[in-house]
């Protein structure tokens, strides 16, 4: 029998159950992505109360959404997080290791990155404003919130020295803060801080829980 040249057979019915079931699974996790960002932003109502946790499970951290897109507001100040350790030898003599930048280490991650991790962008930088808004000026934690931020700041210091201790253990780390102010520009009216802040926290201890996960 002569070709025709009529056009071929059409799709199994495998082929289109399966290319069927893709398309509703992408559909949906489109739609559950954005009611999720939708349900994020807006004020609070019943069905954001009831599926709080689902909601923030989704959005947070990755898909957090930030505002400042439409109406930024530079940093004010340039804010530097150091940290050091004291370690233990076998002579039971501590040695206090030298401060190293934790700031120069995520610039030096981002610079020239055409795709910058999100951790290198945001992690240090949240966590001393975290920690900075939770605690008092002498250090006192405002409720539980303040304990875990606390932690949450040590674990990251001990996380970014925790491979240069050359086998050391350590047994106590220490942050310092140093916040030097940006200057407006030219056509602003908002006045900036005449002077460099610095600010330098207690030891923490450190105890085996701390290592876990580094």
């Amino acid at each position: 029998m002569a070709d025709t040249g009529g056009p071929g057979p059409g799709r199994p019915l495998p082929s289109l159950v399966v290319l069927a079931v893709t398309a509703a699974v992408l559909l949906g996790a489109a739609c559950w992505h954005l009611a999720t960002l939708f349900l994020a932003v807006t004020p609070d109502n019943p069905v954001r109360s009831r599926y709080a946790h689902l909601i923030n499970g989704h959005v947070y951290p990755e898909f957090t959404q930030g505002w400042q897109l439409f109406a930024p507001e530079p940093l004010h100040e340039n804010v530097i997080v150091e940290a050091r350790v004291r370690t233990a030898r076998d002579s039971g003599n501590p040695h206090t290791g030298q401060w190293a930048n934790l700031t120069t280490q995520d610039v030096e991650a981002i610079r020239h990155n055409p795709v910058p991790s999100h951790a290198d962008q945001n992690m240090l930088r949240l966590a001393w404003d975290f920690y900075q808004n939770s605690h008092s000026r002498r250090d006192v934690p405002f409720g539980t919130r303040g304990t875990l931020f606390a932690e949450y700041v040590k674990r990251i210091a001990l996380q970014r020295l925790e491979g240069r201790l050359g086998g050391e253990r350590a047994v106590a780390v220490q942050v310092r803060v140093t916040a030097r102010p940006v200057a407006p520009p030219r056509w602003s009216d908002r006045t900036s801080a005449q002077s460099t802040r610095h600010r330098t926290l207690p030891w923490w201890p450190v105890k085996d829980w701390d290592r876990r996960g580094l």
